[in-house]
């Protein structure tokens, strides 16, 4: 499954994300309330895991956001608010499920699957391959194409273009591009993110003629074939 996980401390958050992610699950960890936000917002996903007390945008803020957008995914709260009137106001603001801390990760694996097993059909289905204008990439081979010709892509690349093609029309912020790729932290004097996005514009725009990826000033990149 596709889980969204919203935790801001570092040891509980990896924690986590290695677990679930060893449980065969693909997850997009995040730190802070209102990138949580965004990616629940813009693309799918079978289970959302949320930390009640994050920066930014609290968990409950972020749920009551997005069932406001009249989305269903199951959602499951894990907190140190472990009082009854606490879960109840969870449940109460769209949550499906509650964990207090400090919890087992096989009781949360096991709640977790419990709740993906409520998703339909069109969400549980997992992507072979993803396809955005003229560029393809298999997910399975992790190979990528363009024109039907074939673009040699290391690890890092490929993983960036994926993220892209994912949010395709969207901003992503360095500091999402840092999660999502790196597994690391927004440090406002790394300059991977650029490095890597100027080898992948030289491989999949230069050999065309054209551009793919633009720098949006002070935001971040947005991923647009159609320009």
């Amino acid at each position: 499954m596709k889980i969204l996980l919203l935790e801001d401390d570092q040891e509980i958050g990896s924690w986590v994300r290695d677990g679930l992610s060893k449980a065969g699950h693909v997850v997009d960890w995040v730190t802070d309330g209102k990138d949580a936000l965004v990616l629940a917002t813009t693309q799918d996903f079978d289970v959302m895991v949320l930390d009640r007390m994050t920066p930014g945008l609290d968990g409950m803020s972020v749920l009551k956001a997005v069932r406001a957008s009249k989305n269903t995914t199951p959602a499951l709260f894990l907190t140190a608010l472990s009082d009854i009137d606490d879960r109840v106001e969870g449940l109460q603001a769209g949550a499906d499920d509650y964990l207090p801390k400090p919890f087992a990760l096989t009781e949360l694996e096991a709640r977790v699957a419990a709740l993906g097993r409520r998703a339909q059909p069109a969400q549980t289905a997992e992507a072979t391959s993803l396809n955005v204008g003229d560029i393809a990439l298999d997910l399975l081979k992790q190979s990528c194409t363009r024109q039907g010709q074939h673009i040699d892509l290391n690890t890092k690349e490929f993983r960036l273009l994926e993220a892209f093609m994912r949010a395709k029309g969207r901003v992503l912020t360095r500091n999402m591009l840092l999660e999502k790729v790196w597994d690391m932290n927004f440090d406002p004097t790394t300059s991977v993110v650029e490095t890597h996005v100027s080898r992948l514009r030289g491989k999949i725009e230069k050999p065309f003629g054209d551009t793919v990826i633009r720098t949006i000033r002070g935001a971040g990149y947005i991923f647009d074939p159609q320009g």
